[in-house]
């Protein structure tokens, strides 16, 4: 019987599109790796028999070398709130975030601190830690809660003159606190430094507008809500009114002005491609564009109303269902603070999701206690996460005896 909400729905008929959405496994963990699209296989086979073994080498210059930027330029526009030739695609995650941290302190000379909370996620935390040994530099920590995340009052206490760069993730990994990007990057700028946001956790989830709100430097992950698939390249994206100044720290070939001429010295290329170090993954890129395009025909703004519905609805049954057994919510119970997870504690939370995994049920956990339930709003039903929250009540249950 089809579940109320589900019936509701106007994006419920996209959840058939993915692999393995038809099964009885509720999957709990799209904000940590995103269900593979049908679409997929047939793209990589095609890209395998047509491109990679028809055209072999001749794919570099027919269209491989420009796919970073055009896929970019595309998730600009799906989701990045980003105007063409300021996103790229390539690298990991952890070594864009270096990248854009290392030119944006190099960009502010005379400024002695990166500001960044400690409850960012953890690579943020230690590149910049990294950084700042590698520059001289002081870290100023915002402390704040593991249930919400930066406000305003937080930042403006820890900017400063001394502000070298801001990092923050829009949305916190923990308690999926959603940041007002907008009004943090204005009171950063306000000090005279650069804002760095991470958007792994929104990306392709929540509606990003990055040349709206006058951010300067950001990077994301596309294997969560962008449904890349496993290590599958990051973005980032460097605002137009940057990409003459800043001076990227990995001077690989690609970047450079001229790549075959192979020069004796590096030249920067003009553009986003002076941000690109080495060869593009041109496989590991290519499932992201069928994601872009479904959350393109969805459009962000139904993706987020879908996302926002789903969480309430895990949030309300949590309340009825787990609160009884002594679990606590930790992450916003307002819409507007919240992005597209939840996160549940109870001191037995580890145990339970060990459990869980082996009753086809999958969530992640995250210390102190926490369960996070990560609703990926194209692929998951409200008939998944109802069912979802029983199992993990009576895995609860079962544990506590």
């Amino acid at each position: 019987m089809t579940h109320p909400l589900d019936a509701a729905d106007p994006l419920a008929s996209y959840r058939d599109l993915f692999v393995g959405a038809s099964s009885d496994l509720v999957y709990f963990d799209g904000n940590s790796l995103g269900r593979p699209l049908s679409a997929t296989g047939p793209r990589l086979a095609r890209f395998v028999e047509e491109e990679w073994g028809g055209r072999l080498i001749r794919g570099w210059d027919e269209r491989w070398m420009s796919l970073p930027q055009e896929i970019g330029d595309e998730l600009g526009r799906v989701t990045l709130g980003a105007a063409p030739g300021q996103t790229t695609i390539g690298d990991s995650t952890t070594v864009l975030l270096y990248k854009l941290m290392r030119a944006a302190v190099a960009a502010r000379p005379g400024r002695t601190e990166i500001v960044i909370d400690r409850d960012n996620f953890p690579t943020d935390r230690y590149l910049a830690a990294g950084i700042a040994e590698e520059c001289g530099l002081t870290l100023r920590w915002i402390d704040v809660s593991l249930d919400a995340g930066v406000t305003p009052d937080l930042l403006a206490a820890a900017v400063g003159p001394s502000t070298a760069l801001v990092v923050l993730s829009h949305v916190a990994y923990r308690s999926s606190w959603l940041a007002d990007a907008a009004l943090l990057t204005r009171i950063t700028h306000d000090a005279g430094a650069l804002m760095l946001l991470d958007l792994c956790h929104s990306a392709g989830s929540v509606p990003v507008e990055l040349d709206a709100w006058d951010v300067d430097l950001a990077v994301g992950c596309t294997y969560k809500y962008l449904n890349g698939g496993p290590g599958s390249p990051a973005f980032c994206y460097v605002a137009e009114r940057h990409l003459s100044s800043l001076s990227q720290p990995i001077q690989g070939w690609l970047g450079s002005v001229d790549p075959f001429l192979m020069g004796p010295s590096y030249a920067p290329a003009a553009g986003i491609r002076r941000f690109v170090s080495g060869t593009p993954a041109v496989v590991g890129m290519l499932a992201m564009q069928d994601m872009i395009s479904l959350v393109s025909s969805a459009g962000i703004d139904a993706v987020r109303e879908k996302s926002v519905a789903l969480t309430s609805y895990a949030i309300s049954l949590g309340e009825s269902v787990l609160a009884p057994l002594g679990v606590v919510l930790a992450s916003p119970r307002a819409d507007a603070d919240r992005g597209g997870h939840v996160t549940f504690n109870h001191p037995l939370m580890r145990e339970v999701t060990a459990a869980l995994w082996q009753r086809d049920v999958i969530p992640d956990y995250r210390d102190p206690g926490g369960l996070r339930l990560g609703l990926s709003p194209l692929s998951t039903s409200f008939a998944e996460v109802e069912r979802g929250i029983h199992l993990v009540a009576e895995t609860l249950t079962d544990l506590a005896g």
